[in-house]
């Protein structure tokens, strides 16, 4: 496992990554290259996550342990998208993001979407689903604390998370609909939208309230065990 030594960088691609070159480019995927191109767009968004991921560690041993654990909840959530109507990916996001850290969180969300793609049907979408499932796994540590104290507000970001999902993925709509943004047309997508929206938040909350305890509590233990 690569380690990034110099603090002031891993700072910065902290920030850089996941609030500036992953939505770049997404737009730029959508706006400037043609839909066939979306496999090099995802491609890129993948190595960018895990440039992300790895700036988000200072010691080899752990940065291995940390990618173990990724790979066992992106793999849990890979499986869940065949679970019919509710899915458990964004679930499973909040609580990577929650016990390993933002950039753990991102990385999985953005594996899960690509990785699922695969059986699902991959397209010009993809990158929008890798970035609106990294960014809700992004927040969820960055609001791990909280999250963590409040059962309430953890429930409250899962509801939050459906909507923030389809709102990004409704901006694809539009611009695949349309060849560029329109207010009004992307207002009439979410309003389309809404009982899809409400499916995602209600299956959410379902899935935070069956995974949440059990998985955090493993979680825990092996980050105290092993010293991730």
């Amino acid at each position: 496992m690569v380690v990034i030594r110099n603090k002031k960088l891993r700072d910065i691609l902290r920030i850089a990554i996941p609030f500036v070159a992953v939505p770049l480019v997404v737009l730029l995927g959508v706006c400037v290259f043609d839909d066939k191109f979306y496999a090099y767009i995802s491609l890129v968004i993948t190595v960018l996550s895990v440039v992300l991921f790895i700036s988000g560690f200072e010691q080899r041993k752990i940065g291995t342990r940390r990618m173990v654990l990724v790979v066992v909840l992106t793999v849990l959530s890979v499986v869940g998208r065949f679970i019919p109507i509710f899915k458990p990916v964004t679930a499973v996001t909040i609580i990577a993001g929650m016990y390993l850290g933002s950039e753990a969180g991102f990385l999985v969300g953005v594996l899960s979407a690509v990785i699922s793609n695969f059986f699902w049907g991959q397209g010009p979408w993809t990158p929008f689903q890798m970035f609106a499932w990294g960014m809700i796994g992004l927040i969820a540590g960055i609001f791990a604390n909280g999250l963590k104290k409040s059962r309430i507000l953890l429930y409250a970001y899962g509801a939050v998370a459906g909507m923030l999902f389809s709102f990004i993925m409704d901006i694809w709509t539009v611009l695949w609909y349309n060849n560029g943004f329109n207010l009004q047309m992307y207002l009439a997508s979410i309003m389309a939208a809404v009982p899809m929206t409400l499916v995602y938040m209600v299956s959410n909350v379902l899935f935070l309230v069956i995974l949440a305890g059990p998985i955090g509590k493993k979680l825990e233990r092996i980050k105290i065990r092993y010293g991730v």
